[in-house]
């Protein structure tokens, strides 16, 4: 690949993370090396499972789940925010290392936004992208930096949800 985009998931809709999954599985299919790093993710879900069986799709994630944002403890804060910058660390390793031709950075609007990664590293990235990777960042309420840097912006809007019932994630859909 001889340019590589920005691309933005965004909105309050479920699906962000679905498609970025997807163009994984996609660039895989081609050949390319993938990077999917999920933040504020420790909880097991089904669909890396799968991402298991897909040669050159690599998942770096927390192996710990801290819950919610607001849910949180200051102790658990700052522990995330050291998840975070390490699994960052390590991604960008293999964006260096020329081992990664399609990073996601999956929930980082959000990790952005309450500084549960270093922002300056975010930014960076941002601002001086490699020109062949590939970039997929994902979450609500953008940052306007992200906004401004992609080629790609799909919001994925809720119109309704099981969640507004009181139904909770389901194995398999959500799970």
């Amino acid at each position: 690949m001889n340019q590589g985009l920005i691309h933005v998931y965004c909105g309050d809709g479920k699906g962000k993370t679905t498609a970025a999954i997807g163009l994984a599985i996609r660039a895989a299919g081609s050949g390319m090396r993938v990077v999917l790093l999920q933040f504020l993710k420790g909880r097991l879900v089904s669909e890396l499972e799968s991402l298991k069986l897909i040669p050159g799709i690599t998942v770096i994630r927390n192996d710990k789940d801290f819950g919610f944002y607001h849910t949180m403890s200051s102790q658990d804060k700052m522990d995330i925010t050291a998840y975070h910058n390490e699994n960052l660390r390590k991604a960008l390793d293999m964006v260096e290392d020329n081992s990664c031709d399609l990073l996601i950075l999956d929930e980082i609007m959000a990790a952005y936004k309450y500084q549960l990664v270093d922002c300056q590293v975010i930014d960076n990235l941002l601002q001086n992208k490699k020109k062949e990777l590939e970039l997929v960042l994902t979450g609500r309420d953008p940052a306007p930096l992200f906004l401004e840097k992609a080629d790609y912006i799909s919001e994925i809007k809720k119109i309704k949800h099981p969640y507004d019932k009181n139904i909770t994630a389901r194995k398999g859909i959500e799970l």
